[in-house]
């Protein structure tokens, strides 16, 4: 195993995540302030608890979620995407370096920057409303999980993306939707039958259920499928990954 080379890439990409402060951390932390007011605000006036939590507390793993799913993707799928349209990514394929230990640095890298976004989200709105995590195991293991996943996704992403407008596709049109419908900001519970059925296709539901378990110990679902899905949907990611280096599919495209 390279170390010196996982280190300088992961190093790289960090300190890109440094330089665009404003847009790699503020923004997404305002934005998700500005989700939680609103809702908060005019939502929680009408539905004052949900399963026993109030419905201010009750939207916050919802809201990390959402801001974790969509950064993972966004900060995984630029980081690969960059070198190739630069061409720098021809020095990192010649250097004495597997795919393994570049599929770590990146996906490591673009990891780390959501789930340090996702505790400042968590620390924001323990401002707003008293917060309680009951599974503290758990919950940073579901965060470092779906943070995980989803940039290893995200990596997918930039490497079938052929201009920035498909970087955007996916987040904007797929994972941010699927995260809206997915239980952030209501229990499946509350849905007609037919409705709740149609949700469970929805694997952004078993993401917030098993995370919003490990704060209140209740959920939609059993945190045994929640945790289940995850690392089926993980190990496909790492399954795509590696036939991705395989193939050398579109890699110096």
């Amino acid at each position: 195993m390279n170390l010196r080379a996982i280190r300088a890439i992961y190093l790289f990409e960090m300190a890109r995540a440094w330089r665009t402060l404003l847009q790699s951390i503020v923004s997404p932390v305002l934005s998700t302030s500005l989700y939680f007011v609103v809702f908060g605000a005019a939502i929680g006036s009408r539905i004052q608890q949900v399963d026993g939590v109030p419905y201010g507390a009750f939207i916050v793993p919802g809201l990390i979620m959402l801001s974790l799913l969509t950064q993972s993707v966004s900060n995984a799928a630029f980081g690969i995407y960059f070198p190739r349209f630069a061409g720098t990514i021809y020095e990192v394929l010649s250097a004495p370096v597997s795919y393994v230990e570049i599929v770590i640095a990146y996906v490591g890298a673009a990891a780390s920057k959501s789930i340090l976004l996702g505790l400042i989200i968590l620390a924001t709105a323990s401002l707003f409303v008293p917060l309680q995590i009951q599974h503290p195991f758990w919950m940073i293991s579901f965060l470092i999980l779906t943070a995980v996943t989803f940039s290893l996704f995200g990596f997918i992403i930039g490497i079938w993306a052929d201009g920035f407008e498909k970087l955007q596709l996916v987040p904007l049109l797929i994972v941010t939707p699927l995260t809206f419908l997915g239980g952030s900001f209501y229990s499946i519970d509350m849905l007609p039958p037919f409705w709740r059925g149609v949700t469970l296709f929805n694997p952004v539901v078993y993401l917030v259920s098993g995370f919003r378990w490990s704060f209140y110990g209740r959920s939609d679902l059993g945190v045994e499928l929640s945790l289940g899905m995850t690392l089926a949907f993980l190990l496909a990611c790492l399954l795509a990954v590696r036939w991705i280096f395989k193939t050398g599919y579109r890699l110096k495209a």
